[in-house]
């Protein structure tokens, strides 16, 4: 098997649980908004179309179409638009909530800790992370895995995005790793894997929910304790 010296790892949605975190929060936001009498009918109504609203508006930003100020503050107002709720004071307070409670939710996904644990003492550990600075290390602070990683890659830092080369070429310079002894573990197979792969690093997809697909990666896991049969 294979020798490696570096292991990276995406943030969310590989090791901290995005989705349950922010259903968390969307839920906290649709009762402390009091949305409902907003005419919003259900809190899943709210987050549903908020996740979709998101994931395009996130898709905009990664692609540089749009600014970080303008995904911050049109997402929730775009959202309670679809519900006839015309309101940009509203939207403000309730993304200014969001930035500020969401980072701080501890949900990690099952054996992270564990593994993360058992790979410490034989690898040197990193995060490769789209997102924003401040958003993603209070993140990785209050769910307590910052101890357990050298180095931390984020986007808005490295003044690029996943799946572009000049991430993983930032996040290989600033360990000290080769790319012939590192391997990316994450969930997303366009910007994790494949931008690894673009970049001649070994890839393992986290794929939790089995989901088909017919890429070719180096390993396929679907729990992170699968990792040990790895590393």
């Amino acid at each position: 098997m294979k020798k490696y010296k570096h292991v990276f790892f995406d943030l969310d949605h590989t090791l901290w649980d995005f989705e349950t975190n922010a259903a968390e929060t969307l839920n906290e936001i649709y009762s402390r908004f009091n949305l409902f009498e907003k005419r919003v009918p259900s809190s899943e109504s709210f987050i549903r179309m908020y996740k979709s609203i998101n994931e395009r508006m996130w898709d905009d930003y990664e692609k540089r179409k749009i600014s970080k100020e303008y995904l911050r503050t049109k997402r929730f107002y775009k959202t309670l638009l679809t519900f006839n709720v015309d309101d940009s004071a509203l939207a403000e307070k309730i993304g200014i909530f969001y930035v500020q409670d969401c980072p701080k939710k501890k949900n990690l996904f099952p054996g992270a800790i564990e593994m993360l644990t058992y790979l410490q003492p034989k690898y040197q550990l990193h995060i490769i992370t789209n997102g924003f600075e401040e958003v993603q290390k209070i993140k990785i602070k209050t769910s307590g895995i910052g101890k357990f990683f050298n180095k931390i890659v984020i986007s808005e830092i490295a003044g690029s995005n996943k799946p572009e080369k000049k991430i993983f070429n930032y996040a290989l310079k600033s360990s000290g790793a080769l790319r012939s002894e590192s391997l990316m573990i994450g969930d997303n197979l366009g910007t994790d894997i494949i931008g690894a792969k673009n970049s001649g690093i070994d890839q393992c997809f986290f794929n939790p929910e089995k989901k088909n697909h017919l890429a070719e990666v180096t390993y396929e896991i679907s729990s992170l304790l699968e990792l040990k049969r790895i590393l």
